[in-house]
């Protein structure tokens, strides 16, 4: 299938009650274990790099694996740009074909966030393309700051900086984290503020490490995406780890592959079924 707005995603999960898993990709095995999972689990996910990732390759050849890859599926995705930290991250992404961006501008203050998320969406929407913005301070390994669950944001200032953005969605701090290093102290009765003053749906960054029916808790109050990588990452490194250890002359390059796209699948589907509470 062809890959589509995130906006349309949005759509399907808001009207089938579901939490889209956006999985962070990395390369080609990464990407079909995700969509492998995806399609075991009947639902639709959102495919995601970030500009850190983005070395590994360029934007124009991740997009092309993820449109590539995405056609020999039924199960529709998205290709977002994760954590765009400068205008020229959201230029190069949509100039290479992604469908969805999300602009970084936590780490400013208010107003240089409101003024920098602007400009990004002002760019995006010419090309019909949704931008998710983030309001509050999550720090953690995305982007090399000491992880604090306890920094939230504000509900006093979710309505005017969604209005003054622009932002199609909106990535909040309730006591989620990045990485696995730290420990997420998830704050419901926050969400629930924020739901009842967010004019757009909600997104959740650092879904590796909360427990599954906390994530399910959140979908009645604004949650659409939930942001998942490390999960993933460590099922691929822990599995080139293992075919390592039980043989450290293993060359056979495609047979640890292979293993690692159905590691990665397997937890895709887990977690895409958890999420929603379904059966897995």
């Amino acid at each position: 299938m062809a890959v589509v707005s995130s906006l349309e995603l949005v759509a399907i999960a808001q009207k089938n009650g579901w939490l889209l898993p956006a999985y962070n990709t990395t390369n080609m095995e990464m990407t079909f274990g995700i969509l492998d999972g995806l399609q075991r689990a009947g639902m639709p996910g959102i495919l995601q790099i970030a500009p850190t990732n983005v070395k590994l390759s360029d934007y124009e050849t991740i997009a092309m694996i993820v449109k590539k890859v995405s056609e020999g599926y039924v199960v529709p995705t998205a290709l977002h740009l994760d954590h765009g930290k400068t205008l020229e991250d959201v230029r190069q992404a949509v100039q290479a074909g992604f469908t969805s961006i999300m602009i970084d501008g936590a780490a400013l203050s208010f107003e240089e966030n409101i003024r920098f998320s602007r400009e990004a969406v002002d760019y995006c929407h010419c090309y019909g393309i949704p931008v998710e913005a983030e309001l509050g301070a999550i720090r953690g390994k995305e982007d090399d700051h000491v992880s604090e669950a306890d920094l939230k944001t504000d509900p006093s200032q979710v309505e005017e900086f969604v209005d003054r953005t622009g932002c199609d969605l909106l990535a909040v701090s309730i006591g989620n984290v990045h990485g696995l290093e730290d420990t997420p102290r998830i704050n419901l009765p926050l969400l629930e503020k924020l739901y009842s003053v967010a004019p757009c749906p909600l997104v959740l960054h650092g879904g590796s490490g909360i427990p599954y029916e906390i994530i399910h808790a959140m979908q009645p109050y604004g949650m659409v995406k939930v942001n998942i990588a490390s999960d993933l990452r460590k099922a691929f490194i822990t599995t080139v780890g293992k075919a390592y250890e039980a043989n450290n002359n293993e060359h056979n390059l495609a047979r640890v592959l292979i293993d690692v796209r159905k590691a990665v699948a397997d937890v895709a589907y887990k977690t895409t079924r958890a999420i929603n509470g379904l059966p897995y």
